[in-house]
């Protein structure tokens, strides 16, 4: 099977950006191309590659969804028995990624990961809707299943030891926070010359440099 992609063509001309637009702060930044994506009703925000490096020397990506953000950086919550929790807990150094194709940007932040105090997963554990918090206890991440129906049966076992939906939060589940080393801000332009501006971190502060595109 072969299928040639060369003629595949868009040229992103809708924003640009400049060096005098951007905030000195990279979270900053972030927050205001952030709350742009929020407003545009076909665009999950949220949503953001995960890339790690597994036991295996491999790199992986998958989509998560960023739960909260600050000066310190971004949150996520998963398994952490999972595939991402081992990589993560062997090498904490990940990429994450957000593309809005409609606004033509993307953010790619490099950073190390750190899990959440105890306090802070149970806290966001109680506020998930009851089904969440089900799936979350039921699912072993990453674990081969003989059949969903398997993981029907669990399910109902644990809806019948906690009717009322108070599910404590399972110790191997809980967040992660990314403090970004690097953040670059890339914005589409005609002719392929895109905007490139990366944020490195520089002890305190926050060296701006413009990349070629």
């Amino acid at each position: 099977m072969e299928k040639s992609l060369e003629n595949y063509r868009r040229s992103y001309e809708k924003h640009e950006l400049r060096r005098k637009d951007l905030e000195q702060h990279p979270m900053l930044q972030f927050q205001s191309w952030f709350l742009e994506a929020e407003k545009v009703e076909e665009v999950e925000a949220n949503a953001m590659t995960l890339g790690t490096i597994g036991k295996d020397g491999f790199p992986k990506n998958r989509v998560v969804l960023l739960k909260s953000y600050s000066r310190e950086g971004f949150t996520f919550y998963t398994n952490y028995k999972s595939e991402k929790g081992r990589a993560i807990e062997a090498i904490p150094n990940v990429c994450l990624s957000f593309f809005w194709p409609i606004l033509e940007r993307q953010i790619i932040i490099k950073g190390k990961a750190k899990k959440l105090s105890d306090q802070l997963s149970d806290k966001y554990f109680e506020s998930r809707p009851e089904g969440s918090r089900y799936g979350a206890a039921v699912s072993n991440q990453s674990e081969v299943v003989k059949n969903r129906d398997f993981m029907e049966k669990k399910l109902q076992e644990l809806q019948e030891k906690f009717p009322e939906g108070k599910i404590p939060r399972p110790k191997h589940w809980g967040g992660f926070l990314v403090k970004p080393v690097s953040i670059e801000f890339w914005q589409g332009r005609a002719n392929r010359l895109h905007d490139r501006f990366r944020y490195s971190r520089e002890k305190d502060s926050w060296k701006i440099e413009r990349l070629a595109p």
